[in-house]
């Protein structure tokens, strides 16, 4: 990974992937005011765009979550990180679902649409100095996750289980996390198991939804 701009005290290189186009716009100008140090160097409004651009990578890409392409959150993630850049993802929906993938797939900053533009610089400066930014929707959300391991259940089986819960098919599931509809199903069936064992049943998707809203996984409805 090549040192960050901060470090080499230039401005820090910012791509910006966003298919509102008022979004995009309002964005660019915000980041473009020459006293925060950030220079935009591309604004995209799909994924490809930004893949096929003279200036990616970028230091940092601030990627929206929802864009309409059927390509899932990890892998362009995992794919700007291979190519040199951070990820900051912003998104309308701050559910916890959300949150956790994002972070999971390796994204440093996870940004609610409806937060100011002050926190995505000070997200984009935190992510260019290789540093995960920690805002109160990342930690409620990341600390959701972590107790809701507690049965003993692997990185892997808890995803299964959270995107089940969240309304996804076994095969929407198993498009997120690029794998087999079979390996699914026996995530969440060792998922369920081990929560059984520890004396908690999600044995239906009612009684899953249900432990997800609890545990912080789901919005409450």
């Amino acid at each position: 990974m090549a040192k960050s701009s901060e470090s080499r005290g230039t401005s820090i290189r910012v791509a910006i992937v966003d298919d509102h186009r008022l979004v995009l716009d309002g964005i660019v100008a915000h980041l473009s005011t020459s006293t925060l140090g950030i220079d935009v160097v591309a604004s995209e409004s799909n994924w490809l765009d930004l893949l096929s651009n003279d200036a990616f990578p970028a230091d940092v890409v601030v990627l929206d979550l929802n864009l309409a392409d059927n390509v899932p959150i990890g892998t362009k993630i995992r794919a700007i990180s291979a190519a040199g850049s951070r990820t900051i993802v912003m998104s309308r929906h701050s559910d916890a679902t959300s949150i956790y993938a994002a972070i999971n797939a390796g994204a440093l900053a996870f940004i609610p649409k409806t937060e100011t533009a002050d926190e995505l610089v000070a997200a984009i400066r935190s992510a260019a100095a290789g540093i995960q930014h920690q805002n109160q929707p990342l930690v409620d959300a990341m600390a959701g996750a972590s107790l809701s391991r507690a049965p003993g259940l692997g990185r892997r089986e808890m995803r299964a289980l959270v995107l089940y819960a969240s309304g996804r098919t076994i095969k929407e599931v198993a498009f997120e996390m690029e794998t087999t509809e079979e390996t699914v199903k026996s995530y969440i069936k060792r998922g369920r198991r081990k929560y059984r064992e520890s004396g908690i049943d999600l044995g239906s998707k009612i009684l899953l939804r249900s432990h997800g809203m609890r545990e912080g996984w789901l919005p409450r409805e």
